[in-house]
């Protein structure tokens, strides 16, 4: 656990290491903050930059997200409520197609098939296939649709009447290196890291936040049973 979320931090970080450390780093997975891949350039320029599959696929998911909240501010000029289709639907939406029960499937048909929410649909279509690329067991073939995907979504006209699903094409067409070295490197992914993280981001909600870091790390500690062999020893 380091302080800050910079280019600078990562650099520093990375230049206290040794160099035979350094030397050892095969691949670097990260999200899409540009700060972290010139870090990485700088830093260990012998490694591999992957894009790492969770961050794509949440970008991809936040998009849909933006494009559900648009069309219902435009449909009723207010935010969704529980009685709204489209915020019914909004955790329907962000589930992978291959695993909502029927009852969900057809929920989700109809709020796509809804002529109004043309936008949304191919924002939801392109969330769900890169889904698929990296649910293919095959990492050749999700290599292939994965290109394939970002190539379509890259080509002026894609997404009429969904900007939110061109800037995505942009992001994903920029950092298209990046997204399909994955696919070369079987361990290539920070999954485990991420579900760390998102434990550590619950505790500092509870605590609502923590100024000092050592305490931060303590506490972290503390929660997760770190300290519990000790402890156990002293009494």
């Amino acid at each position: 656990m380091v302080e800050g979320r910079s280019e600078k931090a990562f650099a520093r970080w990375l230049a206290e290491r040794p160099q035979s450390f350094r030397e050892r780093v095969k691949a670097v997975a990260m999200d899409a903050f540009a700060g972290y891949k010139k870090a990485a350039a700088r830093q260990v320029p012998h490694a591999v930059e992957i894009l790492d599959p969770f961050h794509i696929v949440k970008l991809a998911g936040d998009k849909v997200t933006a494009v559900r909240c648009r069309l219902q501010r435009e449909a009723t000029g207010r935010r969704g409520t529980r009685t709204d289709p489209l915020y019914r639907g909004r955790r329907i939406l962000l589930k992978t197609a291959s695993l909502r029960t029927d009852r969900q499937k057809k929920r989700a048909d109809e709020l796509l098939g809804d002529p109004a929410n043309k936008p949304l649909a191919l924002a939801h279509g392109a969330y769900q296939k890169i889904i698929a690329c990296y649910a293919q067991e095959d990492r050749r073939k999700g290599r292939g649709m994965m290109a394939e995907l970002i190539e379509s979504l890259a080509v002026r006209g894609s997404a009429p009447g969904c900007p939110e699903l061109v800037t995505l094409g942009r992001t994903l067409k920029r950092r298209m290196a990046d997204i399909l070295a994955f696919f070369d490197h079987p361990n290539g992914a920070n999954g485990p890291t991420e579900a760390i993280n998102g434990r550590l981001e619950t505790l500092r909600g509870i605590a609502l936040g923590f100024r000092n870091l050592d305490n931060y790390i303590t506490r972290s500690l503390l929660h997760t049973g770190g300290f519990r062999q000790a402890v156990q020893n002293h009494l």
